[in-house]
């Protein structure tokens, strides 16, 4: 490059799609999936650790550990739902046309959004229940409904990551990462 010119191609073809807030925000919950992952493998490590070398039990290890797991599970199911990187049974849908599949994967995600809606309907009362009946652990006596309530959160981030894979299935496939197309995990 001759005096200092700078040559820059716009339109490259390998350059990375700019990240809207929508994807930021889909990473986000991705990341908090990842982080109760963590959360959840430290308490089982530090529990069997303690429990094994020292024969030293951490109080309500047990509670800890259950609803740890649920938050893990409702947090991992809000970051499997939007990538499609779930396990699915394809039999008809890789034997039909595109455009098919398409429609085929339009229809799975709207029932996944019904079923994942009501689920969250029927969390959010258990976590009130859990707050009137003042449902607490067995030995540091803590309420378990802040540990509900995470989860409810994991949740409705479900709802909201389907919702947003439905609206872009629609109307901007070319908004999914791979195209609109769900990829079946062998």
């Amino acid at each position: 490059m001759a005096g200092g010119e700078i040559n820059v191609v716009l339109d490259a073809p390998d350059a990375p799609r700019k990240r809207s807030v929508m994807d930021r925000f889909i990473d986000g919950i991705e990341l908090i999936a990842a982080f109760f992952v963590g959360i959840v493998a430290a308490d089982i490590f530090v529990s069997v650790l303690l429990r094994y070398f020292f024969s030293i039990q951490i109080p309500d290890a047990y509670d800890f550990g259950r609803l740890l797991l649920g938050i893990l599970i409702f947090w991992g199911i809000a970051a499997t739902s939007y990538r499609g990187t779930h396990i699915t049974v394809d039999l008809v849908w890789a034997n039909v046309s595109e455009r098919k599949q398409r429609w085929i994967d339009v229809f799975a995600t709207l029932v996944l959004l019904f079923v994942v809606t009501v689920q969250t309907y029927t969390l959010l009362d258990k976590v009130v229940s859990t707050y009137r009946d003042n449902v607490l652990t067995f030995d540091l006596r803590l309420p378990t409904w802040p540990f509900f309530a995470v989860a409810w959160m994991g949740d409705v981030s479900a709802v909201l990551l389907i919702a947003i894979r439905t609206y872009r299935l629609v109307f901007h496939p070319e908004e999914m990462e791979g195209g609109y197309r769900m990829k079946p995990v062998e």
